[in-house]
């Protein structure tokens, strides 16, 4: 392991500013727990509003520069730093895995999905090119993009590497400067990040860290020099960035939580179904907003149901599932299958109280199946965020579909069958913004973008893809005459 990585573990961990981690005197500091064991692995200091300001003002100097640079060259910063990550691969993920919790292979998966929306920032030089038309004999009309200034970038515990880099390459390949608040549970991956991209070449000052708390988001919310503002998190928080940001007139894309609901009809594949329903609710321990959350069985599937709840067994913590975040975590998703026992419901598969040898502190649950309750119960409506699935029972597609866009959110939804007109209609009907076909976790694949619809999503766009490019930067319109013409119209 090299030495970034070494030294990433069992210290307080700066903020990363102007190119360097930094300490603010007397500050108060977050321990840091593994949710593998529960050991202390680091603590991560909380930035006030003036180490903010500091960050900010550091930020906006580089920005002069940086947004001079062309983007070809910007994009070889990108190049070296995806090599560079790639080459560490294996060691970034042990390191993901030991402050998030989850599996090897998982962390590695998730390094690497981030690292294609870094490949498709690469391509900027290909893509954001200026557009030219003649409108009228004499008389050219031209669009090009230019970065907003100073922007921002808040992100969650469930993935360390994955949605920093739904936000960074782009933000950074289209010419901003970069102000990078991750979750407090998972401070030591970024500043990995932060290094490589010194390593490769990315001037001082313009990617920056500052750690911290619900203050921290505060005083970058209250910025003023900040223009835009990308948030990954819950729909309770992602709203409240939302309504703060846009208030302060900053432009703000904050992507929410989810319930997503898979829809198995009678036709489908049992084998394959069953595989694919169990990876997508307990893959990452479920805690990822594109999870199975909802089995909706239409008609009769119980034979497919009986196949899940056999590849449920097959999962077991410390084995081929991670831990959930914190003790917290896991206190919270058992009430949600205790309570849910209390009224009624039939725990199919039950996976409190799981343990894992030599690591008794750690914070695992292990898969559950929940069946026998109604639509309206909480276990059918609340995101848990943890490797529990709700199974509804109903009589049709039609009933399906009606609670499928009933419920609040509208990240993903997928649905399970044989039939290509069975899938067409469940396609276009339901209300969610990432749809699946025998697929649980339909995330697109780049240059298809991420996003969802209703309350998993507040402001417009999606985070990647071409609408990440469009998010972080202004369009400027020109249009020019410079020879004489003998036909007229209103542009003469």
């Amino acid at each position: 392991m090299n030495d970034v990585l070494s030294s990433a573990r069992v210290k307080t961990t700066g903020h990363y500013i102007n190119g360097e981690e930094t300490l603010q005197q007397d500050a108060p500091v977050i321990e840091v727990n593994s949710p593998l064991d529960g050991s202390v692995i680091g603590n991560v200091p909380v930035a006030d509003g003036n180490l903010v300001r500091d960050a900010v003002n550091v930020a906006k100097n580089a920005f002069a520069s940086w947004s001079e640079v062309p983007v070809k060259d910007r994009a070889q910063v990108l190049f070296r730093f995806k090599q560079l990550v790639e080459n560490d691969l294996n060691a970034l993920a042990e390191l993901v895995s030991e402050e998030n919790g989850k599996t090897h292979s998982e962390s590695k998966a998730e390094i690497e999905k981030g690292l294609e929306v870094t490949e498709f920032a690469t391509s900027l030089p290909q893509i954001y090119n200026q557009e030219l038309l003649e409108v009228s004999r004499g008389v050219d009309c031209a669009s090009r993009r230019y970065p907003l200034g100073v922007v921002a970038g808040i992100t969650p515990f469930n993935f360390p590497a994955m949605v920093p880099l739904w936000m960074i390459p782009i933000a950074i390949g289209t010419g901003n400067t970069f102000i990078h608040k991750p979750s407090e549970q998972v401070p030591l991956t970024p500043n990995v990040l932060a290094e490589y991209l010194q390593r490769a070449g990315l001037p001082k000052g313009v990617y920056n860290i500052v750690h911290g708390d619900k203050t921290t988001v505060e005083a970058l919310l209250d910025n003023n020099d900040i223009k835009a503002v990308g948030f990954v998190g819950s729909s309770a928080v992602a709203k409240l960035v939302y309504q703060k940001g846009t208030m302060a007139g900053k432009r703000v894309l904050a992507l929410g939580g989810a319930k997503n609901h898979l829809v198995v009809m009678p036709d489908a594949d049992a084998d394959i179904t069953a595989a694919n329903v169990a990876a997508s609710a307990y893959g990452c321990a479920g805690q990822r907003c594109m999870a199975a959350s909802v089995l909706i069985l239409v008609g009769n599937s119980d034979h497919i149901l009986e196949k899940i709840i056999a590849e449920a067994q097959k999962i077991r913590a410390g084995i081929n599932l991670g831990a959930v975040i914190s003790p917290a975590a896991k206190q919270r998703i058992e009430n949600y299958i205790t309570r849910a026992e209390q009224n009624g419901a039939d725990i199919l598969v039950d996976g409190r109280n799981a343990f894992v040898k030599g690591k008794e502190q750690g914070n695992y649950v292990n898969p559950t199946i929940i069946a026998g309750v109604e639509p309206t119960n909480e276990c059918a409506c609340d995101e848990i965020f943890g490797p529990v699935l709700t199974v509804l029972r109903v009589g049709s597609l039609d009933e399906a579909l009606a609670i499928e866009n009933a419920n609040p959110y509208g990240n993903a939804a997928a649905i399970y069958t044989t039939n290509g007109g069975t899938a067409r209609y469940f396609s276009e009907k339901a209300s969610a913004g990432m749809i699946g076909v025998n697929i649980g976790v339909p995330v697109p694949r780049e240059p298809f973008s991420f996003g969802g619809w209703n309350s998993s999503r507040f402001g417009y766009g999606d985070i990647t893809g071409m609408d990440g490019v469009r998010f972080w930067t202004n369009l400027k319109k020109i249009t020019t005459k410079w020879t004489a013409s003998a036909a007229k119209n209103w542009m003469s």
